[in-house]
């Protein structure tokens, strides 16, 4: 498929660089001072998890995050950076995409009363299926020119 400017295959690796960007710049706007330092980010979940509408997210939250807040802060944080920039670079696409993809299906399970956020979450979970579906890392990746994933 061609259009006026680009392939089809290129299309796809444009939606694979924008998911990039967007991961970016959600790490980039968190006050990573205020969640490694002062826990705002992991209490502001707990306080969302503690009036959740579905008892499994309150228990599953009180068992895996908030005995270790000080960890759960440095993995969301982290992990927000490390699909930004595999998605942008096309490193270990595959693996950034499913792991994108799971972390925005925790984040619209915790945010189900959160219409705007849910908005976010659902787009960027769809296009994660979409890039991941259509193989997104043949096409301007350092995936294709490292032959990984073939």
């Amino acid at each position: 498929m061609r259009t006026i400017l680009l392939g089809g295959a290129e299309w796809v690796a444009v939606l694979r660089i924008g998911l990039g960007l967007w991961w970016l710049e959600s790490w980039r706007h968190k006050d990573r001072k205020g969640w490694f330092e002062r826990g705002t980010g992991i209490a502001w979940a707990a306080d969302v998890a503690d009036k959740h509408r579905w008892p499994f997210v309150k228990t599953g939250f009180a068992k895996v995050v908030q005995p270790r807040p000080r960890l759960m802060a440095y993995v969301v944080v982290y992990a927000e950076l490390a699909l930004g920039l595999g998605l942008v670079a096309g490193f270990l696409t595959p693996v950034a995409l499913i792991g994108g993809l799971l972390l925005n299906l925790l984040y619209l399970v915790l945010m189900i009363h959160d219409w705007a956020e849910q908005g976010q979450n659902a787009m960027m979970a769809l296009i994660s299926l979409v890039a991941l579906f259509t193989m997104s890392w043949q096409t301007w990746s350092l995936d294709h020119a490292m032959g990984f994933f073939l």
